[in-house]
Formats: structure tokens, sequence, C-alpha cells
């Protein structure tokens, strides 16, 4: 008999470590989103590292604000954001306190609840576009800056949680440049995707924007 994936919660010290260990070892992960409206499990299989004050592709390259606060504290929670004026993304908080690192979650396979993501996502033209990019991730799950804060080690109940789930072989770990990140920071490669997986999101380069004239 084939064992099913590990359902144990990852612990909090998981994510209390350096942000280049802790992207690429959530690749096989499952992210679980409870809700009301029932749970959705995904299993993890693109993200990229944010390396805080010494990032400059990170939200909190330029220190301490309202908007990134949960990011300088304790690892293990839950940091979205709003950008381009209608998307939500969501973040797992990691290293030691005051260091604002964080992992964002790319996509992901959706192993359970698919029923309930098809209705978030009606554009989906099948179910490996479910979560295939931070965007449609976020709006599968029902995530919104409503969730900001939130524990995913918090236990049984709580609305996130990662559990231990199948770790990607490191031989199947890719990496490359973040997608549309530009300036210093264009160059790391510090997105982590699993290979050959066809919920992994496309690759897009920064593109400038023009200003109006």
């Amino acid at each position: 008999m084939i064992a099913g994936p590990d359902r144990t919660p990852l612990p909090r010290h998981f994510f209390d470590r350096p942000v280049l260990e802790v992207a690429p070892d959530l690749l096989g992960r499952v992210l679980v989103r409870a809700s009301p409206d029932g749970p959705i499990e995904l299993r993890l299989t693109e993200v990229e590292a944010y390396a805080g004050e010494l990032d400059p592709g990170s939200h909190a390259y330029r220190g301490r604000t309202a908007r990134n606060d949960v990011m300088f504290g304790p690892p293990g929670h839950a940091y979205v954001y709003f950008t381009y004026g209608m998307w939500h993304c969501l973040n797992v908080v990691c290293g030691p306190e005051g260091t604002a690192s964080g992992v964002l979650l790319r996509a992901g396979e959706v192993v359970e609840g698919a029923d309930l993501a098809r209705k978030r996502r009606l554009s989906a033209r099948n179910d490996k576009e479910l979560a295939k990019g931070p965007a449609r991730l976020a709006t599968a799950l029902d995530v919104d800056r409503a969730l900001n804060g939130a524990d995913f080690c918090a236990g049984p109940g709580a609305p996130l949680s990662l559990l231990t789930g199948t770790p990607t072989h490191p031989d199947q770990v890719k990496s490359g440049p973040r997608t549309g990140v530009g300036g210093e920071g264009s160059a790391h490669p510090w997105r982590f995707w699993a290979a050959n997986d066809p919920t992994v999101s496309p690759y897009r380069a920064h593109t400038p924007r023009r200003r109006r004239t």
C-alpha cells in the first residue's frame, strides 16, 4: 500500500529559518483553507522568496510600515497584500522575528475542495488553472486582507494551515528569477517550482510602467 501525504501540521520552527531554506522546502506541502463553506486543500508547486530589508524586491525593503507590519512579526503567520487594485496575494512569514522575510505562495494543485474552488474561479479553463498564479491561488482559497496576520500554526479550526504533505524531491526543485521583479532584485534566482508540474505559472519578466504624458 502506498502511503498518502503526511497530514502532520508544520511546526513553528519550520518557518523560523532563513527564507532561502524555507521557500524550496514548501514545495509539496499542503496548504489548507478552512471556512464555513468547507475546506480546500492545495499541494504547493511554486513559491518565491523575499528577504526583507536586504532585498530590493521585498515590500519590507524600506522598513516597517502599516502595510507590511506582519512581516516583522513572528514566523508562521500570513502576510496578505492587495495589488493592482483588484488582487490579493498570500505569503507566509519566516525567519527570526524582526527579519521581515517571507515566501509568496505562487501556485499549486487543488487536491480537495475543487468544486468550491471552481465556483470562485469561473474563468479557469480546467482544474490545473484553479491556482496557477498567486492571485488565482488567493481567489480560489477566498483569501483577502481579513486573513492578514492569521497564524498557520494555530492548530485545528484555524482558517489557514500548512501540512507536511509529500515534500518535492530536491532533484525536482527548479529555481530562477522571480516573476515581475525589476531593479536590483531582478536577477535573484529566488523563484522555486516543481519541475514539469502543469500547475506552475509561466515566468514573466518585469515590464516597467510607462508614465502617461
